[in-house]
């Protein structure tokens, strides 16, 4: 184990396999790729020709290069070809049965010096370890798919794995231009232990035809920043590895959020298990492909009448940074805008708070200084929520409070027109607690923006089962019309995007809690193996730990699961006044402005 890791055997040459062989090859690795199938291991050479081709075309490599580069990638059929090996990469199917057989076999073969890796992402690396002759040597090496792309690899320790092995990978990892993050031996390790309790939520979501797998995916890419909605994620992996790996999870932790949801079984077992047979959730052109095509449940065009109300001027309720986004935005978009606060000097403020949002985008090239007066000149700023007796569409913003909410809607009910749409921006509180405040239930729909409102696409258009459909139609149609994207989902608590959200940060603090894993350790391999914008730690200290405890609290109330019960170092952190980046300390510390 002190010597380099200079030639390596990649046993299994299917996608990840032939993935983990070309960035071997290209650091310089010699490499011996190992499959029973001897098409396989053909189109492993093909795809790495293909790949080194495209990298001498963009000139990330010379010809000389490329040449070197296929001459040290040799592949065959036998195990015995990894006798001289100094690692052993194992990437076959994900089942106990195969890989124990071929760890078994590799006793036989390999140096007594050897590394052994599993690059199981759902199984028990102790078990595996336990089965062999020389458990000291094995270890887990997780890569993430594109391999040559992804820059996260999981090493994963077990309790009897030897320090120099883990030692070793890890300067293998770092000299392949890899992140390396150490991990214990638990099922999904760090970033798919938390990823697919996300997606198995998703898919039960989907199942419960809460919303469709497009608003869905729409939601978390748009409202998250995600680089791919959860259900085309699953097509991508495969419904049958997902359940493979929630299978494992879930006989580990018991814990109900990793149970895989019945419509993933009933797909795999049909057959229809994502992209590479051509259809999962989503129908694909042909099997291997990410060409979505039509299938009975894309959503036909929207019709050209909507059969909406009218709307040309909307009142804004509130004078903080949500408010004054919201009315931004309907400004820029050509709407008539009232914005009310308690008091005058705070609508005043709100709207100076807008001008300067507005320069900054002169500033930046994206506004004219014309434009940029002529939307400030739609705002009217007032004192009272009496403004808002002529205006056809009311959003309230105001504080997360459903007390506060209510009898602001109360207050609505009597001033605004009859006809007039009332929308709360609520993000967890139930909308038709709002509506029944009012005389006129059926005129009142949620309408969630998210934050900073002028810089975030997303609108999760919330109807009640007392809202009407002219309502919902309305509040769809003007949604494009200031440019965001909405999306349908009913009246319950977290609607999409924050009850796929926080059970995950959730289930990221417990992590930390059980010392299983550090925060930036984490944070490294959510961003970096998940393709998140920032990792869970850095989130919740934006957020606010105020804010998600709430959240949390009201998802565990209303859907009465153990496994979204709040984190206690959550509470804790809370309770001692450490409440993120506001407060100077959340589960980090930053400097005081």
């Amino acid at each position: 184990m002190d010597t380099p890791l200079h030639t390596i055997a990649v046993v299994g040459l299917g996608t990840m396999g032939t993935g983990i062989a070309e960035v071997l090859a290209r650091a310089g690795r010699e490499v011996i790729g190992i499959d029973i199938s001897d098409a396989a291991a053909r189109r492993a050479v093909s795809a790495l020709e293909a790949s080194t081709a495209r990298a001498v075309e963009r000139e990330r490599m010379t010809e000389e290069e490329r040449r070197n580069t296929l001459a040290r990638f040799r592949t065959f059929s036998d195990l015995q070809a990894a006798a001289d090996a100094d690692l052993v990469i194992e990437v076959v199917s994900e089942s106990y049965e195969a890989k124990q057989q071929v760890f078994r076999a590799l006793d036989s073969v390999v140096r007594p010096d050897a590394i052994l890796a599993t690059g199981t992402n759902a199984l028990s690396v102790t078990r595996l370890a336990a089965d062999s002759e020389h458990p000291e040597r094995v270890l887990g090496l997780h890569f993430f798919n594109p391999a040559p792309a992804m820059k996260l690899v999981e090493v994963v320790s077990s309790v009897l794995t030897a320090p120099a092995a883990v030692e070793a990978v890890t300067v293998l990892a770092r000299e392949l231009g890899k992140e390396p993050v150490a991990v214990g031996d638990r099922p999904g390790f760090v970033a798919d232990g938390l990823l697919f309790g996300y997606l198995n939520q998703a898919a039960a979501m989907y199942e419960a035809k809460y919303a469709s797998r497009e608003d869905i995916d729409a939601a978390m890419k748009l409202g998250c920043g995600l680089p791919m909605g959860p259900l085309a994620l699953l097509d991508l992996i495969g419904i049958d590895t997902a359940r493979t790996v929630l299978d494992a999870m879930y006989a580990e932790s018991r814990d109900r959020l990793h149970a895989p949801t019945p419509i993933l079984k009933q797909l795999s077992e049909a057959g229809l298990t994502g992209r590479k047979s051509g259809r999962g959730f989503y129908t694909y052109a042909a099997p291997g492909t990410g060409d979505v095509v039509p299938d009975a449940l894309t959503p036909q065009p929207a019709a050209e009448a909507s059969g909406g109300r009218k709307v040309s001027s909307v009142g804004v309720a509130g004078s903080g940074t949500m408010a004054s986004g919201i009315a931004e935005v309907f400004a820029k978009a050509g709407y008539d805008v009232v914005l009310a606060a308690r008091g005058l000097e705070k609508a005043e403020t709100a709207k100076f708070r807008i001008a300067k949002s507005l320069s900054r985008s002169v500033d930046k090239g994206r506004m004219t200084a014309a434009a940029r007066e002529e939307t400030l000149a739609r705002i009217t700023p007032a004192g009272s929520l009496d403004a808002f007796a002529d205006v056809d569409l009311a959003v309230e913003a105001v504080a997360e409070d459903l007390e506060i909410k209510q009898q602001l809607f109360g207050t609505l009910d009597k001033i605004c027109k009859a006809g007039a749409v009332l929308a709360t921006t609520t993000s967890s509180l139930p909308v038709v607690a709002c509506a029944r405040a009012t005389s006129r239930p059926q005129d009142v729909i949620g309408m969630h923006f998210f934050n900073p409102a002028p810089a975030m696409k997303l609108v999760e258009v919330v109807r009640t089962v007392l809202t009407s459909d002219d309502v919902h139609a309305t509040v769809r149609e003007v949604t494009t019309k200031i440019r965001k994207h909405p999306v349908d989902c009913g009246d319950r608590a977290g609607f999409i995007v924050n009850a796929l959200l926080f059970p995950y940060l959730n289930n990221a603090i417990k992590m930390v809690q059980e010392h299983y894993a550090t925060l930036d350790d984490i944070d490294a391999a959510m961003k970096l193996g998940g393709g998140y914008p920032m990792g869970p730690f850095e989130l919740l200290d934006v957020v606010g730990l105020d804010v998600s405890l709430a959240i949390e609290k009201v998802l565990h109330r209303e859907f009465r699961d153990p496994g979204l019960a709040p984190a206690p170092l959550l509470e804790h952190l809370v309770a001692a006044g450490c409440l993120g980046r506001k407060t100077g300390r959340g589960f980090r510390e930053y400097a005081r402005r």
